[in-house]
């Protein structure tokens, strides 16, 4: 007799207990959105780990020509193949987008820039065919 009432108290104090806990336990919430995220740069990748779009700030850099490049924001896009397809850059000196052909292609794409007080707008396709537009 003195066994089943053990028992049943401890029975009883592991119930109290479980109340409380449960009592208070509060519900799994989202958290609240970060309102900007802050980073050097941005890699998305795909399901297989390869980069698939960046964006990246860019520091001022030497060039063959010998003039100092200006620090550079970039956004690039990538095919599953790893060609930069779309590429964005701004600086305080220039801006441009190339939009290039497909993987094993060289010399097919698109080129919209503005450098300065001067824009242009190249045309070249992998035949050789080319067009530059200034105004």
């Amino acid at each position: 007799m003195k066994t089943q009432r053990l028992v049943v108290a401890l029975t009883l104090m592991n119930l109290a207990l479980l109340i409380v806990t449960l009592a208070q336990l509060h519900p799994a919430l989202a958290q609240g959105t970060a309102p900007v995220l802050r980073a050097r740069a941005l890699e998305i990748v795909d399901e297989q780990g390869r980069v698939r779009a960046s964006i990246s700030v860019l520091p001022a850099s030497p060039q063959k020509s010998g003039e100092i490049s200006a620090e550079t924001v970039l956004l690039r896009l990538i095919t599953e193949r790893g060609r930069p397809s779309v590429k964005i850059s701004a600086s305080e000196q220039s801006a441009g987008l190339t939009l290039v052909g497909p993987t094993g292609t060289k010399d097919t794409y698109v080129q919209l820039g503005a450098w300065g007080t001067a824009s242009s707008l190249r045309l070249k396709n992998e035949d050789g065919g080319e067009r530059v537009v200034k105004p």
